[in-house]
């Protein structure tokens, strides 16, 4: 019994530690779906899309009818009181009680809501757009905080290794020198290795340490979070020499053009409301209502209906000011959208040449530590034999750690250029940003 006892213990032991290691196991696709819901840069923009939807329908509004409920209670100090100012004419004024509803319905304003309930839209698609764009920027730095910590980490795991080594090397020289088959300056050099591979090491750590900082922020977590992060395959070397297709591409599916787009549109829509505004406007009016108090004069009941045509005749320059002012804005961002195709076309191209040149350094990077792995083995057998110094080893092992150094970070540049140039072409990723979950969120709140 006290056997399995002393199984079973351990056992459980070690599936809690397994079992807490798991929890802080991050995938990339578990970091970007942790930043979609945390960041709050992301909320903010969720908010505003919301917000936008909201002008929507403030200006759809106008096609519905508006009805009101009044009151009234009014006592006059005499049977002909009069309003002697503030109109030109001169109602009677009775004593009364009454309550009733006013109706009014918009037949036509030639145009003017239609416009603004479209310019209204267009807005809310532009913030739509800039939602995505926001989304887009939140997932880059992610996938950029998320590589520069695996390639930290893989930093410190070669600075681990290289101490490792010449933790090995100088036990093997202390021993050498101590049995007079090596020299104490031997031990001196070994030394001066092990330490400066503590520094490296320390060195690393920080860095990594660092990057974990920076993925915390970036995943939207005020505390600092340590992940054990899984590492990604490196993307297939395929052929990227057809520039002009990632071109069309993102001047296709780019937000930020597509929300520019859009917003020049909303201001087009919204010079030709101002327009519209010089126009009459048609309505149907109805009051109802009933006085149980009242003046004798005045009758139980009331209801009146009719149209009214409202023509704006003079305001100053201010309908013709505020097309004037949207057009130049159309205008403007006509420019702007030019402006942001140039610095796109720009941009990709740039990011396509950086990732072609980093599959260059890692091919490149690659053949180097083939290279340095055989002369430090053969420098490590010469030194052995007694054919060459502890110097020439030293410099050796250096030059293989400054090699594999280089490696680790062609890698994961590899990873952070390709990351990078699908975010220049807008296909960082595929889905929407979920503002509308927001809604519930800010009404409960």
């Amino acid at each position: 019994m006290k056997s399995i006892i002393h199984l079973i213990v351990p056992l459980i032991f070690a599936s809690r530690i397994f079992a807490q290691t798991n929890a802080n196991v991050l995938t990339l696709a578990d970091a970007e779906k942790l930043a979609l819901k945390n960041h709050p840069r992301i909320a903010a923009a969720n908010y505003r899309v919301l917000a936008a939807e909201e002008v929507t329908r403030e200006s759809r509004a106008g096609f519905f009818p508006q009805a009101n409920l009044y009151g009234s209670a009014v006592g006059a100090d005499s049977t002909d009181t009069r309003i002697e100012a503030g109109g030109l004419n001169n109602p009677s004024v009775f004593d009364r009680a009454a309550g009733g509803v006013g109706v009014s319905q918009l037949i036509t304003d030639f145009g003017k809501t239609a416009n603004l309930t479209a310019s209204s839209r267009l807005q809310a698609q532009a913030e739509n757009q800039n939602a995505n764009s926001t989304r887009e920027q939140v997932l880059l730095n992610v996938n950029v905080d998320y590589f520069n910590a695996l390639q930290a980490q893989a930093v410190m795991n070669v600075a681990r290794q290289t101490l490792d080594t010449r933790k090995i090397l100088l036990d093997q020289v202390t021993v050498l020198a101590s049995n007079r088959i090596k020299s104490e300056l031997d031990v001196s050099f070994a030394r001066v290795a092990f330490e400066e591979g503590q520094l490296l090491l320390q060195r690393a750590q920080n860095d990594f340490e660092a990057s974990l900082a920076s993925l915390s922020a970036g995943l939207g977590f005020r505390d600092f979070h340590r992940f054990n992060l899984v590492e990604k395959e490196l993307p297939p070397d395929t052929d990227t020499n057809d520039i002009s297709t990632l071109i069309d591409i993102a001047l296709r599916d780019r937000p930020e053009i597509r929300a520019l787009t859009d917003q020049r549109d909303a201001a087009g829509r919204f010079a030709r409301a101002q327009r519209d505004s010089r126009l009459p406007t048609v309505s149907a009016i109805g009051v109802a209502g009933a006085s149980p108090v009242h003046d004798d004069r005045l009758p139980d009941n009331y209801a009146a209906g009719g149209l009214q045509l409202s023509v704006p005749l003079f305001g100053g320059g201010l309908y013709a000011a505020r097309q004037h002012e949207a057009e130049w804005r159309a205008q403007a961002d006509s420019e702007l959208l030019r402006s942001l195709e140039d610095n796109i076309i720009r941009d990709v191209r740039i990011a396509w040449l950086h990732l072609n040149n980093a599959r260059e350094r890692l091919r490149t990077t690659g053949q180097l530590v083939n290279h340095a792995s055989q002369a430090f083995d053969l420098a490590q057998a010469r030194y052995q034999t007694g054919s060459s110094s502890i110097v020439e080893l030293s410099q050796a092992q250096l030059e293989l750690i400054s090699a594999q150094i280089a490696q680790t970070s062609a890698r994961y540049e590899v990873l952070i250029q390709e990351a990078n140039l699908n975010y220049q072409i807008g296909n960082l990723s595929n889905g929407q940003p979920i503002a509308h979950s927001f809604r519930d969120r800010g009404h409960n709140q």
